[in-house]
């Protein structure tokens, strides 16, 4: 019986490992995919422009303000569902569609937090990030077009999954020590740097892990190898939830998706910087200077 259960145990561990590492694809894995009916393309890009002049074959434009509305509370937060339903069925999302986001040029950490809004959406375990985006595709020899796809009104329905957390999680987390709490901005901000809002330094009590260290100069994310180091020196404990921000909740998209693909628990404090550094009984505090 005890050898019936490891057998399970091990095989479960294992589906959930492939699982993680399918989040980021390359542009083989999606080449050898284009065939499946449950596959659809997305290109997010703030100019329609990148995507009119190039894109992969049935890649379906997605513009991000759609997904990330401004408000008077804050910058990209996250969409109301009734109206993300409608956005992605109109981009012919089905329940059990495959989505890749593909980026152009360095539009990485903009497509990170699509990857993270279509989690919050419902469709987590669904969603891959293909690595380099359009340029890699390109460089690996795979062709491009011009051609918009016919694409048929998707059935999905948006359903809430609280990746997306606020001030308020932030705080407990800190008081219970239930998550470690991570500053994804580069150091010399974490720091305490002058950044422009009210206060400046970190969440007290936060770690720092930028996310420049997730991705190479090609706009492509690190090996796995890499990043399961960059995270493994800052949160070794990989059965504790990490709670990831920045200045606005993009940058901070990048540790979410990496920590995705290596197996954490991860989620995202939205309102972030913008937020906390404006709230004077939220604490913040500055790196000691030698």
């Amino acid at each position: 019986m005890r050898k019936n259960i490891l057998v399970v145990f091990a095989f479960s561990l294992i589906a959930f490992t492939t699982k993680a590492q399918d989040v980021i694809v390359s542009p083989q894995w999606l080449n050898d995919n284009m065939n499946d009916p449950k596959l659809v393309i997305v290109q997010p890009s703030f100019l329609k422009l990148d995507y009119d002049n190039e894109h992969i074959k049935g890649a379906r434009y997605l513009w991000p303000d759609w997904l990330t509305a401004n408000s008077p509370q804050g910058t990209y937060n996250p969409p109301d569902p009734k109206y993300a339903t409608k956005v992605l069925q109109d981009l012919g999302i089905n329940k059990d569609s495959k989505i890749v986001l593909c980026h152009a040029f360095g539009d990485v950490s903009i497509t990170a937090r699509m990857f993270l809004t279509l989690e919050y959406l419902g469709l987590k375990g669904q969603v891959h990030y293909l690595n380099g985006g359009l340029v890699a595709w390109k460089k690996a020899g795979f062709p491009v077009t011009k051609e918009l796809p016919a694409v048929k009104k998707g059935n999905f329905v948006a359903s809430v999954n609280p990746v997306l957390v606020d001030k308020d999680y932030v705080m407990r987390s800190l008081q219970t020590k239930s998550a470690d709490i991570v500053d994804a901005r580069i150091k010399r901000f974490y720091d305490g740097d002058p950044t422009g809002n009210p206060r400046d330094g970190h969440i007290a009590g936060a770690l720092n892990l930028a996310y420049t260290d997730m991705i190479d100069s090609t706009n492509s994310i690190k090996s796995m190898d890499v990043l399961s180091k960059n995270f493994q020196s800052v949160v070794p404990d990989k059965n504790k939830e990490i709670v990831t921000y920045c200045f606005i909740g993009q940058t901070a998209s990048v540790i979410y998706l990496t920590g995705r693909s290596l197996g954490y628990n991860v989620k995202l404090y939205d309102g972030s910087m913008q937020e906390w550094s404006r709230m004077p009984e939220l604490p913040m505090e500055k790196t000691k200077k030698e």
